[in-house]
């Protein structure tokens, strides 16, 4: 009787070494709003409180965006004499857990970063050699998400820091999405599925179209680079487990139609929405890209497959999603200056072995619908043909 018990105890254990990542969450790409692209690190609880009321009050929340993650620099400089975490009492006066309460009162759901290392990447407490007193932490004032970065990780394994993590929040036994802001460095896409709901596939985001902008030896990549890099990708993700190109800078400085692109081609990728602009201060038109039902709906589609490039040229490039019903189409002009779409649906055929897609245009017709015009367009059995505004999209959703 003996033996049998140790040995239920023992198989137990084994188990719960081994158990990972919180399953059945992030089915689709993540939806919500981080403060880093905007504020950096002046963040304070007015901030998110406002943030919250505007997800609410301006559609967002009803569009999907239901995370609110705070990004660096919301703890002192300091652990406490017990090594707990500390958030900062001035910015944070009445505590983490009054925020998050806030936060979920308005139907949200809540999040907070720190970093794989010994110190954040603006200088705050890492987590490194805390990891399960940090999940503790997280689950006792109900955080919902976690964005774990990866500076001042010299020495450092990362499947092994990411995979200790991971089994830490399992183990405070609150779910959690789990987000490895890895960069990219050691190839996530490989090995993070059993660990985290999402990683990062590059260096960070800036907003910028298509070039890129040097900042005391920080290299940031441009919109487009970032979905240069995305190739070879897509057969890494899926249900629960997303490459991420990094949070949207919709709203951030670039155009109308760079914007357009740069948030049709996220949702091409399917790759999590994670606004970044100050919702505050939010243009009508910033709000409509974000919210645009049709590019949100490419976006979150059940298949959870990401598109691929089709074809291209003369730096018009096209883009092909398929979806549960149907396909998504994007044809987007990286150049400067405008250009013609004339797309013959029987002289393109579309296949994909990823997902199984297999459309010929001379058997089989679908209806055009154009994303961002909000109208239908016809049928194939007709070419589409329309303009192109220099770094600019047209979307359609082809569905019989």
């Amino acid at each position: 009787m003996k033996k049998v018990f140790l040995f239920i105890i023992a198989a137990s254990l084994t188990v719960g070494a081994f158990a990972q990542k919180f399953d059945g969450l992030a089915l689709t790409p993540p939806m919500g709003w981080n403060s880093w692209n905007t504020f950096a690190v002046h963040i304070d609880e007015k901030l998110v409180m406002a943030t919250a009321d505007q997800l609410v009050s301006s559609g967002m929340k009803d569009a999907g965006y239901i995370y609110l993650v705070l990004d660096d620099a919301w703890m002192a400089k300091e652990r406490d004499a017990n090594g707990n975490l500390v958030p900062d009492p001035i910015k944070f006066p009445h505590g983490m857990k009054a925020v998050a309460d806030y936060v979920h009162s308005k139907g949200l759901k809540f999040g907070l970063y720190n970093c794989a290392g010994t110190k954040t990447c603006a200088g705050y407490p890492g987590t490194r050699g805390y990891e399960y007193q940090d999940a503790r932490f997280y689950a006792s004032i109900g955080i919902d998400y976690l964005k774990f970065d990866w500076c001042n990780t010299e020495g450092i394994n990362a499947k092994e820091a990411y995979t200790t993590m991971s089994k830490a929040i399992k183990t405070a036994g609150r779910p959690v999405i789990f987000s490895l802001c890895e960069w990219g460095s050691n190839k996530p896409w490989e090995w993070a599925a059993p660990v985290g709901h999402l990683w990062r596939t590059t260096t960070d985001i800036t907003a910028r179209f298509d070039n890129v902008t040097h900042n005391k030896g920080w290299n940031p990549f441009s919109t487009m680079h970032i979905v240069d890099e995305q190739k070879d990708l897509r057969k890494y993700a899926g249900p629960g487990h997303w490459n991420d190109p990094d949070m949207l800078e919709v709203g951030n400085g670039m155009t109308q139609g760079e914007d357009r692109a740069h948030f049709s081609m996220w949702c091409m990728l399917a790759a999590p929405l994670i606004a970044g602009n100050d919702l505050r201060k939010m243009t009508p038109q910033t709000q409509a890209i974000l919210t645009n039902k049709g590019a949100v709906s490419v976006d979150q589609d059940s298949l959870g497959i990401e598109g691929y490039k089709y074809a291209e040229k003369d730096s018009l490039e096209t883009w092909v999603k398929p979806l549960k019903k149907g396909v998504a189409i994007c044809f987007l002009n990286r150049s400067s200056k405008a250009q013609p779409i004339d797309f013959n649906w029987k002289d393109h055929p579309l296949t994909d072995d990823l997902s199984k897609m297999s459309i010929d245009f001379t058997t089989s017709t679908y209806k055009v619908f154009d994303i961002w015009n909000n109208k239908e367009a016809g049928n194939t059995k007709k070419a589409f043909t329309q303009t192109v505004q220099p770094h600019d999209v047209v979307m359609l959703k082809l569905y019989q």
